[in-house]
């Protein structure tokens, strides 16, 4: 099974290299070609020159790409994956993405392409170590021929049975992610507005009932943001959020503690935190009044 894989960034790396490492045929697209043609060096991946060259020299494409806007370009646009009439015949999108980008590609798909929304959940060392949760939106029929992918790149795939329920089940888990995340960066300021250590902070609320694996390995941004590189940013996090608030809406459910949420992510972007760790919501709080 040749694979192709475009999207080469935080999380694209290291599940591009885990592919290749399990010893599928590899090639890679990504918009800045100096990053795509270095990752060849690594890996002995070929590298193609536009996404539809790498369509035609895959059976199976992976992209793991930003958001709807960077994924329909790179799929629909002059040069994109569905632009040829050869090549590849299944396309796995497992970026965060919205449920209606992934109903329009697989009607761009046409007939004889299958689109599978597979998001991922899980850090950067997640994605290094193979261990990534994945959210198919398909049966497990759909899902066994590319198992071994799959397996290459993750520790766990949970089948949720129709295309698109991937891509809202990241957002509901997201919306987790986020909502502990603010959570978290109120009560850790709540501790060290009277008096208590943040390190000795974040080590009673890891031995408590409240712990979770994402505040285990994100301590060290949350203790010390600007020494460590940027994993996960404040404009993506409040990306997710806007899309979990616009499925609520469409489907009449009710989700205050998303939409309080969302707010404080549009004014940590309007404050400059944007392009920051989601980390960086701590040092936000500090600088709120109540």
């Amino acid at each position: 099974m040749r694979i192709g894989f475009t999207g080469l960034g935080r999380m694209g790396a290291p599940m591009a290299t885990n592919i290749a490492a399990a010893g599928f045929p590899l090639t890679v697209w990504n918009r800045n070609r100096t990053r795509a043609e270095a990752f060849a060096e690594d890996t002995a991946a070929a590298v193609a020159d536009t996404p539809r060259l790498l369509a035609e020299a895959s059976d199976v494409v992976v992209t793991m790409l930003a958001d709807d806007a960077a994924s329909q370009e790179v799929y629909c646009g002059a040069e994109g994956l569905f632009s040829g009439k050869a090549g590849a015949t299944t396309f796995i999108e497992m970026g965060t993405m919205s449920p209606d980008h992934i109903e329009d590609l697989a009607r761009a798909a046409g007939q004889n392409r299958r689109v599978i929304d597979a998001p991922v959940s899980g850090s950067t060392g997640a994605a290094q170590n193979a261990a990534l949760m994945i959210m198919a939106g398909c049966d497990e029929t759909v899902a066994l021929p590319v198992m071994p992918l799959f397996e290459a790149v993750g520790r766990k795939t949970i089948c949720l049975g129709r295309r698109g329920a991937g891509a809202v089940m990241k957002l509901a888990v997201n919306s987790i992610i986020h909502g502990l995340n603010q959570t978290f960066a109120e009560a850790l300021t709540l501790a060290e507005g009277a008096g208590i250590d943040a390190a000795a902070a974040f080590d009673a609320i890891e031995a408590s009932a409240a712990a979770a694996p994402m505040l285990s390995y994100r301590r060290p941004l949350y203790l010390d943001e600007a020494a460590h590189d940027v994993t996960f940013t404040v404009a993506l996090a409040r990306k997710d959020m806007a899309l979990a608030v616009g499925l609520a809406e469409r489907f009449g459910v009710a989700m205050p503690q998303a939409r309080l949420n969302l707010e404080r992510l549009l004014d940590a972007e309007t404050k400059g935190f944007g392009g920051r760790d989601m980390a960086s919501i701590v040092s936000y709080m500090r600088k709120e009044k109540p």
